[in-house]
């Protein structure tokens, strides 16, 4: 008899607290997933309503530009005046650029970008921006 009670107890499990861990797991993943695809340094970026996948597989070397004129190449902020030679060493052959600017950022400073990343010999770039919802 007594082995009869045991199988009745294992059958009666309460599944609450699992299901409660596995929503708040989701919800964790939910929510820091948002901040892995957006990128670390804050930008509001310009809208188009156009959209380009990237043109290689290879990582592209990712350049941003706040509103003040700060570069920073891959989330690591670099001196303007040694952009030239930072770029060079960074960039491998055939690697896509992406350029990610404020959407107030004056023009003079992506251009400062483009002529280093042309003084490397790269011709291809990509500008990020959000899309826009219609």
């Amino acid at each position: 008899m007594a082995k009869h009670e045991q199988d009745d107890t294992i059958s009666e499990i309460n599944m609450t607290p699992f299901v409660d861990i596995v929503l708040v797991i989701l919800v964790i993943f939910m929510a820091t997933a948002t901040f892995v695809v957006q990128g670390k340094i804050p930008l509001n970026l310009p809208h188009s309503s156009l959209e380009q996948a990237p043109l290689e597989h290879k990582k592209p070397l990712i350049v941003s530009v706040s509103h003040e004129g700060s570069i920073y190449l891959d989330d690591v902020m670099i001196d303007s005046e040694k952009l030239v030679e930072i770029v060079g060493s960074k960039i491998e052959a055939n690697q896509e650029v992406i350029l990610r600017s404020d959407a107030k950022t004056p023009f003079e400073f992506i251009v400062k970008v483009i002529e280093a990343c042309k003084k490397n010999n790269i011709h291809r770039f990509a500008i990020q921006t959000k899309i826009e919802s219609l």
